[in-house]
């Protein structure tokens, strides 16, 4: 990684740059005098230590293998032209054997060193022809080097690899760590909207209970009327028709709220939510007849038990399911999929509708909040708080325009 360059540093140099140029300058000082090869070779170094970070593309597996191998035939060279066995510049070979060693993998590094060695032992056989006569001593100095870049590419790799390894965890962490920010949120958002539904849930019980006594009269007055049709003016007949048939849809809707606002009964016991999924788009089909719901099935085999009560959990997947396929368009598929994790069961429902906007994701679980022409607002809210009940949550996530998934969350029986 390139460290950030000092400001006003021509051409955008970084710390690292100029501490390379420095270092390279060096080289070029102390080499053999009017050996232009071996300016050359230390000029070629320079350039591919200070250019490769700035180009594009660097990063990739073959562009680097690429670059450690300019940097090994670079280094090669200038060992030939200054001495080969007797060059002083062999920890030149050090260069391609820390570069293999921190940017690839083990197999990566090896294959380095093996070559910087074998490059380097290739001077054996040149070394009679060029004067140098390999003594005792000779030899056991080339096998020393040798040595010396296999020792410098196993310690830079321990290293590079405890560093790598420590960066891996750093991200697991942070990425669990956004995880459970995600799952703090979804229950606090779970808790406001318990307390929400608690509260209105009692106002309510008794208004509602408040509202039937008014509602008994007048529809037991619209039955004497209708009783006494023949005698009523037609208007006053037909009026008294739409007064029942209205107290009986209120009386309907007050039936469903107050299920809403009075704890559950749960008759708990082992499930299973792929059958109940099953049940759910079984039940789908029979009301529907004519128009067959399009439903693609993907569970998971073996999925583990939950403990709850059958006929409640059913009905929250069927409102689900619904929901799901009256979202999407007539021939789109909805799919129905469920998985455990980490000690929950899951089972998302994902449509392909026009997907929910941010402003109406806050308000759907709210009682008589709906988007739907005729529709009263009960449904998701009943749902919600039999997943409550359950221990669990139902979430959903939905950007306009790419449908919406809705998630049941609930534990898995242990």
């Amino acid at each position: 990684m390139r460290s950030r360059g000092f400001s006003g540093l021509p051409g955008g140099l970084g710390a690292q740059d100029i501490v390379w140029l420095c270092l390279f300058s060096g080289l070029g000082w102390v080499a053999p005098e009017r050996n232009w090869a071996s300016l050359e070779m230390i000029g070629a170094l320079a350039a591919l230590q200070l250019l490769a970070p700035r180009v594009r593309g660097m990063n990739s597996p073959k562009a680097l293998g690429l670059l450690t191998l300019a940097q090994l035939t670079a280094g090669f060279l200038l060992i030939g032209v200054t001495g080969s066995l007797n060059s002083d510049f062999w920890l030149i070979l050090i260069l391609p054997v820390v570069s293999s060693a921190t940017l690839m993998s083990a197999w990566g590094c090896a294959a380095f060193t093996a070559l910087s060695s074998i490059a380097y032992l290739s001077y054996i056989p040149l070394a009679g022809w060029w004067g140098y006569e390999l003594s005792g001593g000779a030899w056991r100095l080339v096998v020393l080097r040798t040595l010396f870049l296999a020792v410098v590419a196993f310690l830079t790799y321990t290293l590079a690899e405890s560093n790598r390894r420590t960066a891996r965890q750093a991200r697991e962490s942070a990425a669990e760590l956004a995880e459970a920010n995600r799952r703090l949120v979804e229950a606090e958002d779970s808790v406001r909207r318990a307390e929400r539904l608690a509260a209105l849930g009692q106002l309510t019980a008794g208004l509602a209970h408040e509202l039937r006594n008014p509602l008994g009269t007048i529809k037991a007055a619209a039955e004497v009327l209708d009783q006494h049709k023949d005698e009523l003016p037609p208007v006053a007949a037909e009026l008294a028709g739409y007064v029942s048939s209205e107290v009986d849809r209120t009386n309907s809707l007050i039936s469903r709220f107050l299920e809403f606002a009075r704890p559950f009964n749960l008759r708990c016991q082992p499930v299973d939510l792929n059958r109940l999924a099953d049940l759910a788009i079984d039940h789908i089909a029979r009301e529907n007849p004519d128009r067959p719901p399009f439903i693609h099935r993907n569970y998971e085999p073996g999925l583990p038990l939950v403990n709850g009560d059958e006929e409640l959990l059913e009905r929250v997947l069927f409102n689900l399911i619904q929901n799901a396929l009256q979202a999407s368009p007539p021939d789109a598929v909805v799919t129905v999929k469920t998985r455990s994790d980490s000690g929950f069961v899951e089972a998302a429902i994902l449509d392909r509708g026009v997907g929910i906007s941010p402003a109406d994701r806050e308000q759907i679980f709210n009682p008589f909040y709906t988007t739907k022409a005729g529709g009263v607002g009960l449904g998701l809210a009943i749902s919600a708080k039999i997943a409550d009940e359950h221990r669990g949550t139902i979430v959903v996530e939905s950007e306009p325009g790419r449908g919406s998934t809705f998630l049941l969350r609930l534990p898995a029986l242990t």
